[in-house]
């Protein structure tokens, strides 16, 4: 595929779009117990929907967020939430591993592009999931540091404010339209790539280049 893609930073989701994401899986052996196999789909779905409201708000560290969405999700449920149930969710995030797409595209797409990852992480989560990324990254932000969790617009602001760039300087990859493409536009970044995973499905309306995996992704930009 043939683009006119050059931007000067190539940002990235990260938990996601570069590591799997398995909260999902955390969840079916946490809650083996108490949920019956039918219903854990839903289960781990509300879940999911639970944790995109929690965002919204004003900023609140992460395993707070987690904590209130694994709690809400078993009330809705009429579930057994144990205590402090969440931050087994939060302790998983850096045991995470990357796609295995990701790691030769990386190192590709560095050699010409500054890459930048801006995550709904913590701090304290984020530097050993980038290890395993293997790249250099000339910047790394979380929602802690902007104080705002993605889709708000202030995370993307904050981005690039930091970059000291325009909008359309920025090439944004994510496995999320609902949270990342959407505000992304919003704020000017009309230059998005939408990495199909399968979590979510394509909203062609959003102008984003859709790619199965991020090997796909040095050919957009020209390498």
């Amino acid at each position: 595929m043939t683009t006119n893609l050059r931007p000067k930073y190539i940002s990235f989701d990260c938990y996601g779009t570069l590591i799997n994401f398995q909260m999902k899986e955390v969840m079916e052996e946490l809650f083996a117990d108490r949920v019956a196999p039918e219903n854990m789909q839903q289960f781990t779905t509300d879940f999911a929907r639970y944790r995109l409201d929690e965002v919204m708000g004003d900023w609140r560290p992460y395993d707070e967020l987690l904590c209130n969405s694994v709690e809400r999700t078993c009330r809705r449920w009429g579930v057994e939430y144990r205590d402090n149930e969440g931050l087994k969710f939060y302790n998983a995030v850096p045991t995470w591993q990357p796609h295995a797409d990701v790691p030769n595209a990386l190192a590709l797409l560095a050699k010409e592009y500054k890459l930048v990852i801006l995550s709904n992480a913590m701090d304290a989560q984020i530097d050993a999931s980038v290890e395993k990324l293997g790249a250099p990254f000339h910047r790394v932000y979380t929602a802690q540091q902007a104080g705002a969790y993605k889709p708000r617009l202030r995370a993307f602001e904050y981005m690039i404010d930091q970059l000291g760039c325009n909008p359309e300087d920025i090439l944004h990859v994510s496995s999320s339209m609902r949270y990342d493409h959407l505000s992304a536009d919003d704020v000017g970044i009309k230059n998005k790539v939408f990495v199909a995973r399968g979590h979510e499905p394509a909203w062609p309306v959003w102008g984003s280049h859709e790619i199965k995996n991020l090997g796909g992704l040095p050919a957009l930009v020209g390498l």
